[in-house]
């Protein structure tokens, strides 16, 4: 596979849990229904599991770890994440964080913004064409990470980046 598909780290959802990216409390959300996409496992919720509701800023663990600079691209929003422990996600693209419209938007290693594909429901939830636009957009070396985002609110969904090397 050409691209390594990321959730929340545990690390950092542990951190989450206590105080979110904005210095607040985490909302507790009664999730009678289920159906949040939690960025945590990137799979949807069943309906009465405990989630919680967060602050978070998918550019600045990045920054850090890269010395990369976003400046204004740097954005928070709100994402849903189990209240305790969980497994952690499945190999491979996370279907369930598919729907009506996905961007799959790319930065260059400074943290500016290259551009952004949109893909319609009918192919953001179809892995193979999902994984087949994630592998073109990181044939550009330009490239550095890729954010998946829903249309309708611009919530963070994963990132995608290219495999860290191996020994």
């Amino acid at each position: 596979m050409a691209y390594e598909i990321r959730a929340i780290e545990p690390a950092v959802v542990d951190q989450l849990r206590r105080v979110d990216d904005a210095g607040r409390e985490p909302r507790q959300v009664a999730d009678t229904e289920g159906g949040s996409p939690l960025r945590c496992c990137l799979r949807r919720s069943e309906p009465g599991e405990d989630t919680l509701l967060v602050s978070y800023s998918p550019l600045r663990r990045w920054m850090a770890e890269t010395g990369a600079d976003p400046g204004p691209y740097e954005e928070l929003g709100p994402v849903f994440i189990h209240a305790g422990p969980c497994a952690g996600p499945r190999p491979g693209y996370p279907e369930a964080m598919g729907g009506p419209r996905r961007v799959f938007r790319a930065y260059r290693a400074d943290g500016s913004i290259l551009g952004g594909h949109l893909l319609e429901e009918h192919r953001s939830t179809d892995p193979a064409m999902a994984s087949a636009l994630l592998e073109s957009l990181l044939d550009n070396p330009e490239v550095a990470l890729i954010h998946v985002r829903a249309v309708e609110f611009g919530c963070f969904l994963f990132e995608a980046r290219r495999p860290a090397p191996t020994p």
